[in-house]
């Protein structure tokens, strides 16, 4: 389950991912993150475990008043305004974009993708795009 945590400066130099992880039991992927003291925090994670243990973890962070919401935008690779270049490859952090080296076929891996936006300001051909989901 991928998210959006938005911490208000009140809480924003808290544990709370300390909690959600020894309380919980909730095993926390940071995946992109923006905390400073004083000001509002931005977080995008991945949280695995059981229902229970991630039902009760949400229940905590709404009491605590961090505020969740799933991960709305996701990124999508446009093979046909693909070129090949692979100038997107090396930027990826998570290797969610990756080259055949026999073809020069670049391939994009939906689940390791962290939305970081990396591929969108390198790809000069437009080959990467933002989906909006609405759930």
């Amino acid at each position: 389950m991928k998210l959006v945590l938005i911490f208000p400066e009140t809480i924003v130099e808290e544990p709370i991912t300390y909690h959600l992880i020894s309380d919980y039991g909730i095993r926390v992927n940071i995946l992109r993150a923006s905390i400073d003291p004083g000001k509002q925090g931005k977080m995008v994670v991945e949280l695995l475990g059981e229902k229970v243990q991630i039902s009760q973890g949400l229940n905590y962070l709404e009491r605590v008043g961090v505020q969740v919401t799933p991960l709305a935008q996701k990124i999508q690779h446009l093979e046909d305004r693909c070129t090949g270049c692979t100038a997107c490859v090396p930027l990826c952090p998570t290797q969610a974009l990756d080259v055949d080296r026999e073809s020069w076929n670049v391939s994009f891996d939906p689940e390791k993708c962290i939305v970081c936006f990396s591929c969108l300001e390198t790809c000069i051909y437009h080959a990467m795009s933002v989906e909006e989901q609405f759930v």
